[in-house]
């Protein structure tokens, strides 16, 4: 058996009982498999302890009485030995039983805990993923669903099983020789405590691998991302001399904690051995003293090799239960983790026009929007409120943490059908202004209105459907293009995909695609440009056609040939749009309605570009080159 791993060292629990009992909450919905388990476990240790008990009257009853007889009679030995097989084989039934339940138990707890988890993640809030990296919140998927994976399937099980074991041996024990059992608890004692001594000394060395190894890991990360910028200055030598630096504190770390796990199973081995001598040789005494007979000393011998195994399974068990437990916990901590709140109940719905021109909800897709509001009508009927686009900030003041002010006192507006351009240096506040029109975050004072309604009256579902975005840092998920288009309108046809595309001058290189839009993308679509990424996530956009459109860099990882391209695309998909406009390149504003410039989360300077540049202020420094944009 390997040496404990470092979570099997100093991982713990900050709650170990409310843990336990929430983990034993999971097995609710499995209770008459539960019951199966119990009585194959049951059986598995009673026909185990029963089983060994049986050599005392094979020894007493049927063959010692038999010794020296010329004819003897086998026929009771016969019959015992067969319920001894009897009794072994039922419980070699029970065992299996309760093993192949105990793997469904756990696998279908395991599917409903990854299910939670991930409907959970769904729901939460988005200052919950700024407040986390990556890696954190997938190791809950991975490390920590795993460790209670080798819990729920092996460790668990084992314990339960090697617990209920010793107990019967014990018992069975006493009854047999209490003196024998003092010495075999002494000894048992000691080997336990031996357990515990290794694993804490080999902590030591666990802890040091792991740092290590994350060094190393790290190392490794950056050499292959960096490659071009290492051969360009010529370090291989120096990046080749420091992984072997960390690789060697790995291979020192790593020989230590292996030599303490190594040597833990052979010297549990020999010391059951020498347990086993010492108790033969004082049972050997009391029975040639005529204190103990043969068939008491044969059961009693054979009790203490099946008890010495289940104590050293619980020592060494013990850690990795507790550092699963630590698992389970961090995965609670997750699935107790609030959800997004969404107080609103204003929707957003299809409408058409009747014969007066009144508005009424329509079951397909229109192409025109309402507000549906509840009870605002005179006579009590919800009232549709087309969606224009209209969207206004009343002395918004806002901050991630509560501390630092981000927006202080913003005021805009942006009427419907207008592009409106934010610019300014980087923290000024621009993409902020877009989070909280999306409702991922909640304000500080004051208010934020979509055609007259308050923000958080409407739900964020519908709110969020009435916005797309193209954002700077592109994300493709794996899948053909026709796929990834689609993923901005589940329920549009390839014809109105290919518009889409078309739209945003994305046809012509996806159709020289190998499969054009069949082709898979893998990886974050690594396989195209980051131009073309950002064309398709472009297109994505024009597939959703939502009302409101909000561009975050959207052409900043295109050239200016390829800008030039889809500018005519850009103008007919923003064309009858409330634009929001976030850039660093100027000239991709200098169209919008109103260019509003940001600093320090206010508001400088409101205009279109022929008026900024008269007014030669941040707006006209910016735009000559006098400042720049960081």
């Amino acid at each position: 058996m390997p040496p404990p791993g470092p979570r099997d060292v100093f991982a713990r629990p900050r709650d170990t009982l409310r843990t336990i009992l929430r983990v034993l909450g999971c097995f609710r919905p499995h209770g008459w498999r539960l019951v199966l388990v119990a009585l194959g476990l049951g059986l598995g240790t009673f026909s185990n302890v029963y089983g060994t008990y049986l050599l005392k009257p094979v020894f007493n009853d049927h063959i010692l009485p038999l010794m020296g007889q010329p004819d003897p009679d086998m026929s009771g030995l016969v019959r015992i030995l067969l319920v001894m097989g009897g009794v072994y084989l039922a419980g070699g039934a029970g065992l299996y039983a309760y093993r192949v339940l105990m793997i469904r138990v756990s696998t279908g707890i395991l599917l409903q805990l990854r299910r939670e988890m991930f409907a959970r993640l769904q729901n939460l809030p988005i200052p919950f993923f700024d407040r986390r990296t990556h890696g954190q919140t997938m190791s809950r998927f991975t490390n920590d669903v795993d460790a209670m994976r080798e819990m729920l399937g092996h460790g668990l099980p084992e314990f339960v099983h090697s617990t209920l074991r010793m107990l019967g041996v014990f018992a069975m024990m006493l009854v047999l020789s209490p003196v024998l059992t003092l010495l075999a608890v002494a000894m048992l004692g000691f080997m336990a405590w031996l357990v515990r001594f290794l694993a804490r000394r080999s902590s030591f060395y666990f802890k040091g691998r792991q740092g290590a190894l994350g060094a190393l890991n790290g190392c490794i990360e950056e050499m292959v991302e960096g490659q071009k910028v290492v051969r360009v200055f010529n370090h291989q030598p120096i990046v080749r001399r420091r992984f072997e630096e960390l690789n060697e504190e790995v291979r020192r770390n790593d020989a230590g904690a292996w030599t303490f796990g190594s040597i833990l199973m052979p010297l549990m081995g020999n010391l059951s051995h020498v347990l086993f001598a010492v108790t033969a040789a004082l049972g050997g005494i009391l029975a040639v003293r005529s204190t103990l007979d043969l068939g008491t000393l044969a059961a009693f011998l054979q009790y203490t090799r099946n008890f010495s195994m289940p104590v050293t399974h619980l020592s060494q068990q013990f850690n990795s239960i507790m550092s699963a437990l630590a698992g389970a916990e961090r995965i609670f901590d997750l699935l107790d983790e609030p959800e997004e709140q969404d107080s609103g109940t204003i929707t957003l719905v299809d409408v058409t026009r009747d014969g007066d021109g009144r508005l009424v909800e329509s079951p397909v897709r229109t192409g025109l929007w309402a507000w549906r509001i509840p009870g605002d009508s005179p006579e009590g009927r919800p009232e549709l409120r087309l969606l224009e686009g209209d969207v206004r900030f009343e002395e918004v003041s806002f901050s991630y943490d509560q501390r630092t002010p981000v927006l202080r006192g913003i005021s805009l507006f942006a009427r419907p059908g207008q592009k409106i351009a934010l610019v300014g240096s980087t923290g000024a506040g621009k993409t902020t202004i877009t989070n909280l029109l999306n409702r991922f975050y909640e304000i500080d004072q004051g208010e934020i209105t979509y055609d007259g309604i308050p923000l958080a009256r409407i739900r964020k579902s519908d709110l969020r459907r009435s916005l797309g975005m193209v954002l700077q840092d592109t994300h493709l998920f794996t899948g053909t293009v026709r796929e990834n288009l689609r993923y901005g309108r589940l329920e549009a046809t390839d014809e109105e995909v290919e518009q889409a595309a078309c739209l945003a001058n994305a046809d012509g290189f996806i159709r020289h695609l190998p499969q054009g839009y069949e082709t898979e993308l893998s990886a974050d679509g690594v396989n195209l440009s980051q131009g073309q990424r950002q064309l398709l996530a472009i297109a994505r956009a024009a597939v959703a056609d939502p009302p409101v459109l909000i561009l975050d860099e959207a052409t900043s990882s295109i050239d200016t040939r390829t800008e030039a391209l889809i500018e005519k695309g850009m103008d007919r998909l923003m064309r009858g749009r409330t634009v929001f406009v976030i850039a660093h390149r100027l000239s991709t504003v200098r169209h919008s309605d109103a260019i509003l410039v940001l600093e320090h989360g206010q508001i400088l300077e409101r205009g279109d570009h022929e008026a900024l540049l008269a007014l030669e202020g941040r707006y006209h420094k910016l735009y000559t080159g006098v400042f720049e944009l960081e």
